[in-house]
């Protein structure tokens, strides 16, 4: 090839070797390497290099687990990557995609919800806990299987809190039990433990296998020893009831967790048990987040006396500084989400109906949002968007740097859930009300079930669109107008090419 005939590059009026002219050229980014490409033949030879293409696909966040030899053209690699993003954001803005509902049977109300990769947990007032992969679109939804002892004929307890992981999935029931399954081993529990009051609060850690709860006035981990046998690796006893419970992420040796009990947040660690990391006497914490190195909370004050507003603060965990104090809002902070933003970034939501993004580096929101009627309760950003969910049901998608909101899907329940990847979103909207009047009758009235039970939903937008493709061709439309929302309008007009 013309590559391997190359030796000495012309660069102006000096020849360089191959290699040399190699390590200048990677210094330059995707346009001006096309426009060195038009310089000449040889330009265009060097300019057209794998090594340069498979380094930007690299920097660009492309492919990151794959080598050089992997690919034959990483130009044109680059160039697929790039149109699918943009194809998916375009789907994002628009809604164009698929949506599915996570459907369960008559009479059992929705009691939690989590999610992990497109794994959704589900817990139930019949005391079930089911799995959906929502990475197939044939979703198929096991039944994790309870511990049943020998006298357990009559009605399950209900489920209070459900959380998964790449590994595992827990479920903690109004009796004080929790069960550990794996989710490699089929549906048996691995790990099945008991507290003797109710469990306020229920931790998974977002990697290997840690379980934390509260119950009472004590916080447990639970975790595998060596040997894959289960174990209680610490207890902490504190002086008030937990609200919130986290475990932080990525830490090497024994489990760490943060743990707001009223106006106290504890950093819990084996060798110092009882550590406190913010206190304010009447000051209760309204919501918390933690990353590995940080804990974001909002903490509520008195803010018509003391003039002044609530707040979240953001600690480092490492130091147990307080390094930032930001907002001031009259309304409680209901939700934060500081683990799945971007570096430097948190988003909160509030009473106030506001959905508020921050800069770490600074006091000050970069944009506020104003959107949910009755409060926002579950939040989630990235790079561009943010995604909220309010008490009345409502889920709002919004273009971060415009400060405009693009569309919105409304249930009639409060969202308790929001996650989302480049790809896909799962929301879940749980009932206040467990036992709805009349729910004997929910057992086979399906129009009282449907306004009783709570509601999952799974948004897929990706480039490959499976399940647009599952819809028969005689019920798909030539419809493709992407201006503006289409709400899937190809399958509400069929027959206009006939």
């Amino acid at each position: 090839s013309l590559q391997n005939e190359i030796n000495e590059v012309p660069f102006f009026d000096i020849q360089l070797p191959y290699e040399l002219a190699l390590k200048i050229f990677q210094y330059l980014g995707k346009t001006e390497l096309g426009r060195c490409a038009q310089v000449s033949r040889t330009w265009k030879v060097l300019a057209e290099d794998e090594v340069l293409w498979y380094r930007l696909c690299q920097q660009e966040g492309y492919l990151l687990d794959t080598s050089i030899s992997d690919g034959s053209c990483w130009k044109l690699t680059l160039k697929t990557c790039r149109a699918r993003e943009h194809t998916l954001k375009t789907n994002w803005k628009n809604r164009i995609g698929a949506v599915s509902q996570l459907q369960y049977e008559l009479g059992k109300v929705l009691c939690d919800v989590h999610s992990c990769d497109g794994v959704v947990i589900a817990g139930y007032t019949s005391g079930e806990v089911r799995l959906w992969d929502t990475r197939t679109w044939d979703y198929i939804a096991p039944i994790l299987e309870p511990t049943h002892g020998p006298g357990d004929a009559g009605p399950q307890p209900h489920v209070s809190f459900v959380r998964i992981n790449s590994s595992l999935a827990v479920a903690a029931y109004e009796d004080g039990t929790i069960s550990v399954w794996n989710l490699m081993f089929g549906r048996e529990p691995v790990h099945h433990y008991q507290h003797n009051q109710r469990i306020q609060a229920l931790a998974l850690g977002s990697e290997g296998a840690t379980v934390a709860t509260a119950s009472g006035f004590q916080v447990k981990v639970e975790s595998p020893n060596d040997r894959g046998f289960w174990q209680t690796t610490a207890t902490f006893e504190i002086q008030k009831l937990v609200n919130f419970l986290n475990l932080v992420p990525d830490v090497l040796g024994s489990p760490v967790t943060v743990a707001a009990a009223e106006d106290i947040v504890y950093l819990l660690k084996a060798e110092d048990p009882g550590k406190i990391l913010h206190s304010v006497y009447g000051q209760p914490v309204t919501c918390l987040d933690v990353s590995a190195r940080e804990a974001a909370f909002g903490v509520k004050t008195f803010g018509w006396l003391l003039n002044e507003p609530n707040q979240i603060l953001l600690y480092n965990l490492e130091t147990s500084q307080c390094l930032r104090k930001m907002g001031n809002s009259m309304g409680n902070f209901t939700c934060v989400n500081l683990h799945n933003s971007p570096p430097n970034m948190l988003v909160t939501g509030n009473k106030d109906r506001r959905v508020r993004v921050f800069d770490l580096r600074k006091s000050q929101s970069l944009c506020s949002l104003y959107a949910h009627q009755l409060g926002v309760s579950a939040v989630q950003m990235d790079d561009w968007k943010v995604v909220s969910g309010g008490e009345e049901g409502l889920v709002c998608v919004w273009d971060q740097r415009m400060g405009t909101k693009l569309w919105e899907m409304h249930a009639r329940h409060p969202v308790r859930h929001v996650w989302f990847n480049s790809h896909s979103l799962i929301t879940a909207n749980i009932p206040e009300e467990k036992t709805p009047r009349g729910a004997s009758i929910m057992d086979d009235d399906f129009t009282a079930h449907r306004k009783h039970r709570g509601v999952i939903y799974a948004y897929e937008f990706s480039v490959d669109q499976l399940a647009v493709e599952s819809v028969l061709p005689i019920c798909r439309s030539s419809y493709d107008e992407v201006t503006g929302y289409n709400y899937n309008i190809g399958l509400a007009v069929p027959y206009d090419s006939i």
